[in-house]
Parts: structure tokens; C-alpha cells; sequence
């Protein structure tokens, strides 16, 4: 078979910035529909989205593309491919394998019921009305299962859709690590419950002003090396982040009244996500590798923000004087009183507002509960029952409603079945990263403690953000590291950050 390369690499190129173009648009669409697009509004804009979708995924199922890729995998072609050609071909074969299973007809349907699914789901939260709710669910549960049976079945339906987050990563290997972290933080979070050592809070809980926590975030992403130039800062029911291009990187929080961290922590962990997309090098720009290798590694970077740097002591000998400056008289505490109320460890209901150490109870209560829908067929019926079970067998506490239980978080809506793990992953990642990082960097504590965050954006740039997708999770952390993903790494950090906050 001849090979065109030149002219064939030329369309491939073409089709995959089409494709890229078409992600970016859908973003900008997602991002407005959960920003303050207009209620009634919402049903044809779900329309707009699916057409757009489906438009989308038969450009990326076409058999064109299919063509370019049989002729960019033979090894004449590959030997004229650069370093990022060779890893597009093989990422867009993995996907195109995948996709192509999919009757277009099909995923368009499911893009509109996600969409639809996804408005209904926050007025189902603010009204804590499950039953509204649940109809659709059962409609996004079953186009997964359909999808799960095209795609054919890994050792287990879950693994199947545990690998489009993270790569490789099957239910046994989550089982293990989970299963070691739960043996060792549910006695340490027992501890610390018998504790008589135990943090005031009652400062945190007053009326700050909206505007006063907003400028104070606004701050805070400043400092971390956010570029405003390449994003911006907006509300929305839950926090998350959009990666439009490396010069588009849109970030949401929730900003609550009665609470000064909530919106802070939550603008950090977003701001986190935000750094990574920001920073992808610029040749990755138009290309479907132009974005976080895995979700587990794009967590590790909000986590590690989000608690290593921001929850840590040093990070608040810093800022703490500027941020009661926001607030005249309010926060009228210690920098240690402060630094012991924001990492208290209590059994919440919660996910985003948890503590670093029980947080991963939750994730594997969502963990368990998705194995149960995948490979024991649980009903979405079931889901506010178990969801209450779990809580009380893990946690301790059962929640009050459905909209503070099974339906606080929005990624089942949207049918991101497989996500939730990568958020401990991510804890994971992040304290192994943050281990490497304070042998490698010098003084790497001192420049927290005096605000000097550029040089560890830099550091985290120069080993992380830059690559995008052209490594592996895998490849990353053993390049890091100069070891695969160690569990142990997240248990050390916490036993040794609150042994010392509970004088344990």
C-alpha cells in the first residue's frame, strides 16, 4: 500500500482540529448553560448541544478518519511523524475504536437527556425533590448500560467506564488501594474524634460579605499565577472549571454567606484545574492532546492547591492578616486558631465541603454504590436508600434529605459513572507529587510562608501541566517520582498533618 503521508497527515490534522473546534464550542455552551443562561431557554439549548454533538461524533466515527489513521499507523508513515503526530494517531485510534461502536442516532439522543438530565437535577437539588429527578436518571443509567454493551464488557461493566478517566485503572486495583486507605484512615479519623483536642469553629460561622469573599478569591488566583488575561471567575450551583484552549480556562465557585472557606477553598481547587489547562504548551494548541492526561492527575493538581498548599500553616502565616483585612473584626483569632478550624475532622454529608481525611470516605461511598448500578444492577429507585446506609456505616451520620444525600453532586446527571475515584486518585497523586516536590524544590515551605507561589507553578508546569495528554498518568508519576502510584504517600501526609493539629 502506498503511503501519502504528507497529504494524509495534512487531513488528519484537518479533521482533528474540526473535532477541537467543535469541543470548544460545546464548552462554551456548557459553561453558559450552567452560568445564568435562561430557564426557558434551557430545552432548546439541551437541542443545540445534542446537534452540535452528534454533528461532533460523526466526524470523529467517520470513516475517513478511520482511513487516516490505517495509513498513519503503518510503520513507513510513522518513521515521518513527529513526537505529538504519533501520540495523536494513537490516542484519536483509541477513541475512534471506542466511538465507533456508537450509532450516531444513539449518543445525539443521550447528549439531549444528559443535558436535560443536568438542568432537572439542580432544581430537583434546590427543591429536594429525588422523584422528579429519578426518571431520568434511570434513562441516563440505561444509555450507559446500552453503551457498556457496545463498547463490550472489561473484567467487570465498571472497569469499562472507570478507564475513559483514568486509563488503565480497573475495579481490583481500586479495591486494593481503597481497601488500604479506608484500614488506615477510619481508626486514624477515630483518633481524632476521641481527641480532647479539638479545634474551635465557631469563627467560620457568621455572616461574611459575598463581595468582600469574592475580591479575597479574586486575590488568591492572582497570587497562585491564574492568568485573567486567559480566563475569568463566575458563580454556579457547583464549582467547576472549563478548558476552552490554553487562552480560555473559565473557572466557577458557590460563594455561601454564612461560611468564609467555602467559596475560597472551592475557587482554589478550580484555580488548580485552571493552572494545568493555562499552561499546556502551545504546540498542543488545536489538538485533541491539549488537555489533562487523565482526571485523576487533573484532580491531584486541584487537591494539591486546594489543601497541600492552601490548607497548609505556612500558606496562612502569609495571607491570613489580608484576608481578616476583607472582613474588619470577624475574624478576630490566631493564625494557629485559624490554620486548627479550617482542617477540623468531622463526619459530614457534604462531598466538597469535607476534610481532606474523611473526603475519600465519600468518594469510596459513591465508588461502591456506582460497582452496585454496573455490576449488580442496582435501581436508581434504590439509590437514596443505599446512598443513607452508606453514609451511616461509613460516616456515622445520616443525611436529613435527598438534596443534602443522593442528590448533592451533579456528575450522575451528566452520566459521568467512573469519575468519583479519580478525586482520591488525586489525593494520591497529590501527595506523592508533594513529597518529590519539597526534596526538589528549595526552601519549598519558605516560599509558601512568603507567598512566593510562581516558582512552584513553574515546577508543577515544567513536570505536568506542559505535557497535556503526550503522557500517561502512569508515565508522569514514575517520572515524578521515580515510582508508580503509591497509596501510602496520602496516608503519611495526613497522619503526619493532623497527629500534630489533634496533638495525637
Amino acid at each position: 500500500m502506498t503511503v501519502h503521508n504528507d497529504s494524509t497527515t495534512a487531513k488528519f490534522m484537518e479533521t482533528i482540529r474540526k473535532i477541537k473546534s467543535y469541543e470548544e464550542a460545546l464548552g462554551v455552551l456548557y459553561w453558559d448553560l450552567r452560568t445564568g443562561a435562561p430557564r426557558k431557554g434551557m430545552d432548546t439549548r439541551s437541542e443545540v448541544i445534542g446537534a452540535l454533538s452528534g454533528d461532533m461524533f460523526k466526524l470523529s466515527t467517520s470513516p475517513e478518519l478511520g482511513e487516516y489513521l490505517n495509513e498513519l499507523e503503518q510503520p513507513a508513515a510513522q518513521a515521518q511523524l513527529s513526537e505529538i503526530e504519533r501520540k495523536l494517531v494513537s490516542e484519536t485510534r483509541k477513541d475512534y475504536d471506542r466511538s465507533v461502536k456508537i450509532p450516531p442516532k444513539l449518543y445525539q439522543e443521550y447528549v439531549v437527556l444528559s443535558s436535560q438530565a443536568e438542568s432537572k437535577w439542580e432544581e430537583a437539588k434546590a427543591n429536594n425533590d429525588y422523584a422528579s429527578f429519578q426518571p431520568l436518571l434511570e434513562k441516563v443509567i440505561d444509555y450507559t448500560q446500552q453503551f457498556i454493551d457496545l463498547w463490550g464488557p472489561k473484567a467487570t461493566r465498571y472497569d469499562t467506564l472507570l478507564d475513559q478517566y483514568e486509563p488503565g485503572m480497573t475495579t481490583a486495583e481500586l479495591d486494593r488501594v481503597f481497601g488500604g486507605l479506608r484500614e488506615q484512615l477510619v481508626p486514624l479519623a477515630a483518633a481524632i474524634a476521641a481527641s480532647p483536642h479539638q479545634p474551635d469553629t465557631s469563627f467560620l460561622r457568621q455572616n461574611y460579605d459575598k463581595q468582600a469573599q469574592k475580591k479575597f478569591s479574586l486575590f488568591i488566583l492572582n497570587q497562585m499565577g491564574y492568568n485573567f488575561e486567559a480566563g475569568r471567575l463566575d458563580e454556579s450551583v457547583h464549582p467547576f472549571a472549563t478548558g476552552l484552549n490554553p487562552g480560555d480556562v473559565r473557572i466557577t465557585t458557590r460563594y455561601l454567606e454564612d461560611d468564609v472557606t467555602s467559596a475560597l477553598f472551592g475557587t482554589i481547587h478550580e484555580g488548580g484545574h485552571a493552572l494545568y489547562e493555562q499552561n499546556l504548551m502551545q504546540e498542543l494548541i488545536g489538538t485533541t492532546l491539549c488537555t489533562g492526561t487523565s482526571m485523576g492527575i487533573h484532580e491531584s493538581q486541584s487537591r494539591f492547591w486546594e489543601n497541600v498548599i492552601g490548607r497548609s500553616k505556612p500558606f496562612w502565616e502569609q495571607y491570613f492578616g489580608k484576608l481578616q483585612e476583607q472582613f474588619p473584626g470577624q475574624l478576630d483569632v490566631s493564625v494557629e486558631q485559624f490554620y486548627r478550624g479550617i482542617n477540623v475532622v468531622e463526619p459530614s454529608l457534604i462531598r466538597i465541603e469535607a476534610d481532606e481525611l474523611t473526603y475519600n470516605l465519600h468518594i469510596i461511598i459513591r465508588y461502591e454504590i456506582e460497582k452496585m448500578i454496573f455490576n449488580e444492577g442496582a435501581k436508581a429507585a434504590d439509590l437514596p436508600a443505599i446512598w443513607n446506609d452508606k453514609y451511616k456505616e461509613y460516616l456515622g451520620i445520616v443525611p436529613p434529605n435527598n438534596a443534602e444525600g443522593v442528590l448533592q453532586d451533579v456528575h450522575w446527571s451528566g452520566g459521568a459513572f467512573g469519575y468519583f475515584p479519580s478525586y482520591s486518585l488525586g489525593n494520591m497523586y497529590a501527595a506523592q507529587i508533594a513529597d518529590t516536590m519539597e526534596r526538589e524544590l528549595d526552601g519549598f515551605w519558605n516560599l509558601v510562608g512568603r507567598g512566593e507561589l510562581l516558582p512552584i507553578k513553574e515546577w508543577l508546569t515544567e513536570r505536568i501541566y506542559k505535557y497535556g495528554k503526550l503522557k500517561s498518568p502512569s508515565e508522569l508519576i514514575q517520572g515524578i517520582s521515580g515510582k508508580p502510584l503509591d497509596p501510602q504517600h496520602l496516608v503519611n501526609y495526613l497522619e503526619r498533618k493532623y497527629k500534630d493539629i489533634y496533638k495525637l
